[in-house]
């Protein structure tokens, strides 16, 4: 308790900084790889996307996160085993921001998509072991969190199979594609605007005081979806006027424009979804820290979040995503199989779709594997040829040592912090 009122500023700096660091991991890996599709179908720029996950991301962190995070992710340590010495739980927490932080920025040195999610929650069961025992640890969540390493790929790939499939045989492999592309894409559109809408309504505006039911959330997402429907009818056809007869001239390169249109709005869609799950949360263990130093070593298993916290946490982000983003990109974009706009839109309303499905399921997901995933499962539709599984294989095993990973360097970062304020 005396060294949380001696040394209390000192402490919340030392955090805040180990904060900054880890959201400069999360712009430089999750946001990038949740933007990887886009520019590496060439739907957008870097600089582009950059822009986007700017403003996207912050309105799904400050809408969907909410004002309370738990301290503890996902419930995976009780915090009662930390009620009498609040300063272990504040050195924990310092250790697994900066053993998460480290993490992510060598896996983007790598090039290597891994999840932010899994990161700090193998640093945090790092740091109960062996400050307080195994005991400490709710290892049924730690299942849950095994088990999605399959579960989220899987669905999110055959999600993007099907809608990759079916622009094939409705538009692609037809006599005319641009006229069926003008047909078919606002029927992908309006899908794509109940996703995001479905996202905002259910995860985000509860936030701001708006409370629907699920009939009216459904209500609301349809009549929505019609709107964009309709206006993307009449965007396409005033901007593609040809008689679609013409193959080369402004066949299936006017087709792929369109699904670039389709991937900006995708684009958006991911980067509000990866804020709203991954971007607040993330910071929770800086949360913890800040309330446990300011409350005296009282504990509470929700906390409000400091007004400074989110936007450090957002500077981290673009500092990230600028200065080393582009590695992931390549991985996610080019490395996993070529990917163009149609492609690219596949795999991202797959993703977002998933996103949706394990909101209202309470299925443990991680944004980065729900991506991949729905890559890979366009690469399949095209063929095993279309794979490069060499790149496969590094990127399932980092994700596979990421949860020890994180352990470990926390068991190391936690002595260190013990030895600094102890």
């Amino acid at each position: 308790m005396e060294i949380l009122s001696n040394y209390g500023t000192m402490i919340i700096l030392v955090a805040a900084f180990f904060g900054l660091l880890m959201a400069i991991g999360i712009g430089a890996n999750d946001v990038a790889n949740a933007m990887g599709t886009s520019v590496g179908s060439k739907a957008l720029t870097v600089k582009q996307a950059i822009i986007i996950a700017m403003i996207f991301e912050f309105a799904g962190a400050y809408l969907a996160g909410g004002e309370v995070t738990d301290t503890i992710r996902k419930g995976v340590v009780d915090m009662s085993f930390f009620a009498d010495k609040p300063e272990v739980l504040v050195y924990g927490m310092m250790s697994a921001l900066l053993a998460a932080g480290t993490w992510l920025l060598l896996a983007s040195y790598m090039g290597w998509p891994v999840s932010t999610t899994h990161s700090i929650i193998g640093a945090i069961i790092g740091f109960a072991c062996i400050s307080v025992g195994p005991e400490a640890v709710s290892w049924g969540s730690v299942k849950g969190i095994v088990g999605s390493w399959l579960i989220t790929p899987l669905i999110s790939g055959l999600f993007a199979y099907g809608i990759f499939v079916s622009a094939q045989r409705l538009i692609f492999d037809t006599d005319t594609p641009l006229i069926n592309a003008k047909r078919f894409v606002p029927v992908y559109m309006f899908i794509t605007a109940m996703v995001i809408a479905l996202v905002t309504i259910k995860k985000g505006l509860k936030h701001v005081g708006l409370h629907l039911s699920n009939n009216e959330a459904w209500m609301a997402s349809i009549a929505i979806s019609a709107i964009v429907m309709l206006l993307g009818y009449l965007y396409i056809s005033r901007k593609y006027t040809d008689d679609g007869s013409s193959v080369d001239s402004n066949g299936y390169a006017g087709v792929e424009r369109v699904f670039s249109l389709l991937m900006v709005v995708t684009a958006c869609a991911m980067a509000f979804a990866h804020g709203s799950n991954d971007v607040a949360n993330a910071i929770g263990p800086l949360s913890a820290v800040v309330a446990t130093v300011e409350s005296a070593g009282q504990l509470a298993a929700e906390t409000t979040i400091a007004w400074w916290i989110l936007p450090l946490g957002g500077i981290g982000i673009v500092i990230g995503l600028a200065t080393m983003g582009h590695k992931v990109m390549a991985t996610v974009g080019t490395g996993i199989t070529e990917l163009t706009p149609s492609r690219g839109f596949a795999a991202q309303l797959a993703t977002a779709s998933t996103v949706v499905l394990a909101s209202g399921t309470g299925l443990p997901i991680s944004t980065t594997q729900t991506l991949v995933g729905g890559v890979i499962g366009v690469a399949f539709a095209r063929g095993i040829a279309a794979l490069n599984l060499g790149v496969v294989r590094n990127i399932v095993a980092s994700w596979v040592i990421t949860l020890p990973a994180g352990a470990l360097l926390a068991v190391i970062f936690f002595y260190a912090m013990q030895a600094m304020f102890g």
